[in-house]
């Protein structure tokens, strides 16, 4: 259980020190993530990836409660199984939550045995990787901004080798979605990551350098 509070004016960039992991087990692992932003504070959520070992059965969830002039930059990169190493997820589950409350709530269930989810082209399209990147605030979003980060992710998109597997959105007035599949973390953590650098210098006037613990 992770459970954080930034007062009014603050700003923090959260990372992990390694992937989530979600090992196989015979009952439900959950990790819960509950964050409340305060007035003209932003909150930058930025784990590295989660991986769902075969055999796991695993929650993850995180809930964000922003005031009107709060912000959020969060990411979500998940990977089911481990490929490269000849371990596909064959068995288990992994159900996701992602909540911005008052604005935009996604769930997933990504079950072994759901073969036309993961193997549909309106599902995973048989890719293991998914990514989801955000941009809230808790009231509507300035539409010149809109403008601008949809841009910057767009051109990030087009040259990305994800180009034809990303798609950036206004998914409500206060979020701004975008969401990748590929075929391993790397790419997708590649493209977030300049998406990110270009929203941060773009909205926030600040610099894009990559958290050093991204390049170890």
């Amino acid at each position: 259980d992770l459970d954080m509070a930034l007062a009014q004016g603050t700003h923090a960039l959260l990372t992990t020190p390694g992937a989530t992991r979600f090992y196989r087990s015979e009952h439900r692992a959950t990790q819960r993530l509950r964050a409340t932003v305060g007035e003209q504070a932003r909150l930058e959520w930025l784990p590295m990836e989660t991986l769902a070992y075969s055999g796991c059965h695993g929650v993850n969830e995180a809930t964000f409660d922003l005031a009107p002039t709060g912000e959020l930059m969060a990411w979500d990169v998940t990977s089911l199984g481990l490929e490269a190493s000849g371990q596909p997820f064959v068995a288990g589950e992994l159900r996701q939550h992602l909540h911005i409350q008052g604005a935009w709530l996604d769930r997933a269930k990504l079950a072994a045995l759901d073969t036309a989810l993961l193997q549909s082209p309106v599902g995973l399209a048989g890719k293991r990787t998914w990514a989801t990147l955000v941009w809230a605030r808790g009231q509507a979003l300035p539409p010149a901004q809109v403008a601008l980060a949809l841009d910057c992710a767009r051109a990030c998109m087009a040259a990305s080798p994800l180009a034809h597997w990303a798609g950036a959105t206004q998914a409500h007035p206060q979020v701004v979605v975008v969401r990748t599949l590929a075929d391993a973390v790397e790419p997708a953590m590649a493209l977030f990551q300049s998406i990110w650098a270009g929203w941060r210098q773009q909205l926030w006037g600040l610099a894009g350098e990559p958290d050093r613990i991204w390049r170890m």
